[in-house]
């Protein structure tokens, strides 16, 4: 026998099972109920569920689906509820922000690994449950610290902002709020097939979150055709603007962008962020001609005298919910 043939035994043992996938990214196999948790854990079982779907996870009924890690887990948080560290209603309030907020990491990361495995065909032809076991065998041991290290670096950059912010109210800040929306993406999204608009989503998602960072402004979230920005100060947030249009006027995949940007009182709450400025700044979007940046009057008089900009007046405006508003248009200054 060569060394290029398998026996039926030996490529049998070759083959990674979807169980030990599922064991490997668990960190351990699964073995217990959730009867069987709580009563290792020591905590009640419905105090127990409370937790579990605060996660983003649903009753498993009397399925095999933890494991000794879910028990650790459990002992670890009870702990902090006992030695008073944190209340029931706050250890609920902190599983459900996490358990959202990796949802979504988790999704967004299989994603980019399967588009590699697939050869960026997004077929499911190709797929092996071998190939996602190497990937994820190679791929684990960096990534689980790499995530803890990022968290640390975000946690203390907000922390930071709010123990240097002077406002009364711990969830209140003053802000540049910014909207940058896609022109015609209805009509783009009737054109183009569904991977194709994928991949403009994507391509513009990626530029907006690169740009905004580098000018000093933090992105909140994405929403499809739309990318919301904030800045301590409005001058990070018109630069992130102005250098997103530049950047995008020279790409072929990314339509036109309209921004529009308000200053003032936000509420922040649960990752995302509230409030009259927050909504200004969303009608002023609606105004924007393609390829323009409009903003408030409060931005308007904060960016006087910044000499990378300038600001017209446009014709004052009714906006619903709002009355009169006087928006501007933010242009880069000209070199006389």
């Amino acid at each position: 026998m060569t060394g290029q043939e398998h026996s039926p035994a030996a490529e049998k043992a070759d083959r990674r099972t979807a169980e030990e996938l599922d064991a490997l990214l668990l960190g351990a196999p699964r073995r217990w109920t959730r009867d069987e948790v709580a009563r290792m854990s020591g905590v009640p079982l419905e105090r127990a569920r409370r937790y579990w779907r605060a996660l983003g996870f649903s009753d498993t009924g009397g399925a095999v689906v933890f494991t000794d890690r879910d028990v650790e887990a459990l002992l670890r948080l009870d702990e902090l509820v006992r030695e008073g560290v944190v209340d029931e209603e706050m250890a609920i309030a902190l599983l459900r922000a996490l358990g959202r907020t990796t949802a979504h990491l988790a999704g967004w990361q299989v994603d980019v690994v399967l588009e590699q495995l697939s050869g960026g065909t997004g077929l499911r032809a190709g797929l092996s449950v071998d190939e996602a076991y190497t990937t994820a065998e190679r791929l684990l041991p960096h990534l689980e610290p790499l995530l803890t290290h990022v968290w640390r670096l975000q946690l203390a950059a907000q922390v930071d902002r709010v123990l240097s912010d002077d406002d009364t109210l711990v969830d209140a800040q003053h802000l540049t709020v910014a909207f940058a929306d896609i022109v015609g993406f209805t009509r783009l999204s009737r054109r183009l097939a569904e991977r194709d608009l994928a991949r403009v989503v994507e391509r513009f998602e990626e530029s907006a979150a690169d740009v905004v960072a580098a000018a000093g402004s933090r992105v909140v979230k994405t929403l499809g055709d739309e990318v919301l920005f904030i800045a301590d100060g409005p001058g990070e947030a018109a630069q992130a603007a102005l250098d997103l249009h530049m950047m995008l006027a020279a790409d072929e995949v990314v339509p036109e962008l309209r921004i529009g940007m308000a200053t003032g009182l936000v509420i922040a709450r649960m990752g995302d962020i509230y409030g009259t400025t927050v909504n200004l700044a969303s009608r002023l979007t609606a105004i924007a001609r393609p390829g323009t940046v409009v903003v408030d009057v409060a931005t308007a008089e904060d960016l006087v005298g910044d000499p990378r900009f300038e600001t017209t007046a446009l014709w004052p405006r009714p906006v619903r919910g709002l009355g009169l508003v006087e928006p501007y248009a933010l242009t880069t200054r000209r070199v006389r």
